[in-house]
């Protein structure tokens, strides 16, 4: 394979969450043409995660195991992790100032995570990190409408009209949009849950920043029908469950 291939085939699945057909794959891999795939799979050569494949068409990604006789490809591992962020870290993969969320996992853990969504330095909380980008595309978008529960605390007393005000939408006239309808659920004088199906800037200390109450403290407890496990320490974390990975965005909205 010469050098452009082999570039190439180690760059076919850095963007998250691509799949690509079968016959374009092997032709990367192989470095042939994409219809020399279409004889090979009628001798029954070609197998994916251990079936033969009977379709060019066949949509294959980074964790798939093609096999062609002899020679193996693919069949990257999946990983999924929560992560109890600590106040004053900082989600991002590197920063010369403040440690990351990268820098609390493991070394042998890192290569390749990437987080699935942030929350800003002075918030703490539930983190996601995988590898599997299909899976935090999910989770990320708008249309899944997964929702995020954050436990506030803030600076002065609450009353009745804010859970109205949030379940109403606010308009930001900076990015010229108006929020989805939040949930706010009063705990105390002084706390409260907010549910959103977004994370736009600062969305929860601007929205209570509408009543001049500044947020003393914000910490995210659950993502979709996973909550952050509470014997994880601030700075630690976990793999998450075949059931919480299927499950996490099974909600009812």
């Amino acid at each position: 394979m010469d050098r452009s291939s082999l570039y190439a085939a180690k760059s076919i699945f850095d963007m998250a969450g691509q799949r690509m057909r079968l016959d374009r794959y092997l032709s990367v891999r192989l470095n042939i043409n994409r219809r020399d795939v279409k004889p090979m799979l009628a001798q029954n050569r070609i197998r994916v995660d251990g079936d033969v494949a009977k379709d060019v068409c066949q949509l294959v990604d980074e964790f798939s195991l093609v096999q062609v006789d002899e020679q193996i490809f693919g069949g990257k591992t999946p990983k999924y992790f929560m992560l109890h962020k600590p106040v004053g870290v900082v989600s991002a993969t590197k920063d010369a100032q403040h440690p990351t969320i990268l820098d609390l996992m493991q070394s042998e853990e890192r290569e390749g995570l990437h987080m699935v969504g942030r929350l800003d330095r002075y918030t703490s909380g539930l983190m996601l990190l995988t590898n599997d980008g299909r899976w935090s595309t999910l989770l990320a978008s708008p249309e899944s409408k997964v929702p995020k529960t954050y436990h506030v605390t803030l600076g002065n007393p609450l009353s009745e009209d804010y859970i109205a005000a949030f379940q109403e939408g606010m308009y930001f006239a900076y990015e010229d949009i108006t929020t989805r309808p939040a949930q706010l659920q009063i705990l105390s004088d002084y706390e409260a849950l907010v549910t959103l199906q977004e994370g736009k800037y600062h969305q929860i200390k601007r929205m209570f920043g509408r009543f001049r109450n500044p947020v003393v403290k914000l910490h995210r407890q659950s993502i979709g029908n996973l909550s952050l496990d509470p014997q994880l320490a601030p700075g630690q974390s976990r793999t998450l469950s075949e059931e919480e990975v299927q499950n996490i965005a099974n909600v009812t909205h």
